[in-house]
Order: C-alpha cells, then sequence, then structure tokens
C-alpha cells in the first residue's frame, strides 16, 4: 500500500519541464491554426482576383470583337454610301437635263398656235409643227426609261442589303408594260389631238 501512494505521488508529481514543453505545443497548435486561417483567407482572396481579372479579361474581348464588327461593317456601309452617293447625285444631274429639256419641249408646243398662221406660208408652218411634234415625241419615248428608278428588279434598297439590314415595309410593286403603255398613249393623245386639230384648221383654210 506505501509502494501504491509513492508511485501516484511520482505521476502527480510532473517535472516542470515537461509541463512547459505541452503548453509550448498547445502555442504551435494553435499558431498552426491560425496560419491555416491565414492561408484560408489568402486562398479566397486570390481566387477572388483571379474571378475578377477573368471577367475583365471577357468583357475586353467582347469590347475588342465588338469594335472589330462594327468598324467593319461601318467601313464597308460608308464604301456603298460614296458609291450610291455618287450614283445618287449623276442620278439628279440626268433628271434635272431631262427636266430641262421637257420644259423646253413643252414650251415649243404650246408656242404652236394655227390661229397666227394667217398670211404666213401654211404648208411652211404645218412642217415646222409637226417636227416639233415628232422631235417632242422621239425625246420623250427615249427618256422615259431614264426617268425609272435604278434600283434592283426585287425593290430591295442596296445600302440596306450591304450591311445587313432587312426592311420592314414592302417594297413598292413595279410597272409592267401595259401600265407603260397606256401612260404613253394617254402622254401622246394631246399630241395626236393638237395635230388633228392642224389638219382641221388647214382643211378649213383651203377651202375658202
Amino acid at each position: 500500500m506505501a509502494d501504491r501512494t509513492r508511485s501516484d505521488d511520482q505521476f502527480l508529481d510532473l517535472p516542470e519541464d515537461e509541463s512547459l514543453a505541452g503548453e509550448h505545443l498547445d502555442n504551435q497548435v494553435q499558431k498552426a491554426q491560425e496560419q491555416l486561417y491565414a492561408l484560408k483567407r489568402q486562398q479566397e482572396t486570390i481566387e477572388k482576383q483571379k474571378r475578377e481579372l477573368e471577367e475583365l479579361s471577357r468583357r475586353q474581348e467582347q469590347l475588342q470583337a465588338g469594335k472589330a464588327e462594327m468598324v467593319d461593317k461601318f467601313t464597308r456601309a460608308v464604301v456603298v454610301l460614296e458609291r450610291e452617293t455618287y450614283d445618287a447625285k449623276k442620278r439628279v444631274e440626268l433628271l434635272a437635263s431631262i427636266h430641262e429639256s421637257f420644259s423646253a419641249h413643252l414650251d415649243a408646243l404650246d408656242s404652236i398656235n394655227p390661229k397666227a398662221w394667217e398670211g404666213l406660208d401654211i404648208n411652211k408652218e404645218l412642217t415646222k409643227s409637226l417636227s416639233v411634234v415628232d422631235d417632242s415625241r422621239a425625246e420623250y419615248s427615249s427618256s422615259l426609261p431614264k426617268i425609272s428608278s435604278n434600283k434592283e428588279s426585287d425593290g430591295s434598297d442596296p445600302v440596306a442589303a450591304s450591311i445587313g439590314y432587312q426592311p420592314e415595309y414592302t417594297a413598292v410593286e413595279q410597272k409592267d408594260f401595259m401600265y407603260w403603255l397606256k401612260a404613253g398613249f394617254a402622254f401622246t393623245l394631246p399630241l395626236f389631238a393638237l395635230g388633228i386639230l392642224i389638219i382641221v384648221v388647214l382643211v378649213a383654210v383651203f377651202n375658202k
């Protein structure tokens, strides 16, 4: 029994250096845990920065791709618009020339007045007037096709088609041959009536 008590006292009376070693070990474990937590926070920070950098890289690529796309589209569109502008100017010049010519022919036709031929050479005046009518008819026939639009047969706009734009409205239906035939007849009908009037006047003059 005495031996047993002596043995218990030995376990209770631990050496001071062993207790210090235990505390040192606990401190080491605590420090290791703190370092682990710090590494985890650092890892989370690094992963966040990585995601931010990846997002910035994606947006930068999106910017470059969008810029290249729009520069290409605008470049092609500008070229087409320059060509269309040039063609439009030429067309305006052509229409202005036709307008001037038509106005001149209209003035010439309006100046024909058989009532003012009294005392003049009727045959000569008639020949001149018929020549004016023939010249007017020829000018009208040759200029009429030039007045129609130069757009494509389907009525689409070449500028919009070149940049990929599809208009929502329906193109105006192009006129057929019968339409222009009727229009030509309607335009030339007054000239025929004028010619008949001149013949009637001449017949009346010669019958005097």
